[in-house]
């Protein structure tokens, strides 16, 4: 998506871990900055983490996935430091002004979208996905790095709305 999108050339897909999460309201998935955080990923540091939740795998189509991915990655600041974009917060940028910035960004990665990408997306049945052994929480992790081995690979369950079209 980075290398596709203009507007995501700055993202560096190596240092944002990818992670299965808990449940939480009715979102597909949320983006955690770590610049106060030290998080290792073959010895490189994360800068953000995407938790992907129960929805995103469960009742999902492939492109309301990629539409998740990309909104997630908007909320990257331009700089890529471990913070997120300060205008293109929720508070800033509330609902549809949000979707005015996301959907065309969508349709012009679905038009020309990796193939292999999509595949994934489009997967239905069980897959494993990386998963918090330990998470880092906030004040009391800032001391403490992590790295592979506060993370394991664990079964999920997708199951996709549809697949699509060729």
């Amino acid at each position: 998506m980075a290398s596709k999108l203009p507007e995501l050339s700055h993202v560096k897909p190596g240092r944002i871990l990818f992670v299965a999460g808990e449940a939480r309201r009715a979102s597909r998935a949320t983006i955690k900055p770590l610049a106060a955080t030290r998080v290792l990923l073959r010895g490189k540091r994360a800068l953000y983490c995407v938790t992907l939740r129960p929805k995103f795998f469960r009742a999902s189509t492939p492109e309301q996935r990629v539409e998740t991915l990309v909104h997630e990655l908007l909320h990257v600041s331009a700089e890529f430091d471990g913070r997120l974009h300060a205008e293109r917060r929720h508070s800033r940028l509330p609902g549809a002004k949000f979707r005015s910035l996301l959907r065309p960004l969508v349709r012009r990665y679905l038009a020309h979208a990796d193939p292999d990408l999509l595949s994934g997306l489009g997967h239905h049945g069980e897959m494993v996905a990386r998963q918090w052994l330990e998470r880092p929480t906030g004040k009391s992790s800032r001391g403490q790095a992590y790295s592979e081995k506060h993370l394991f690979l664990g079964p999920v369950q997708m199951i996709t709305r549809r697949h699509l079209h060729s």
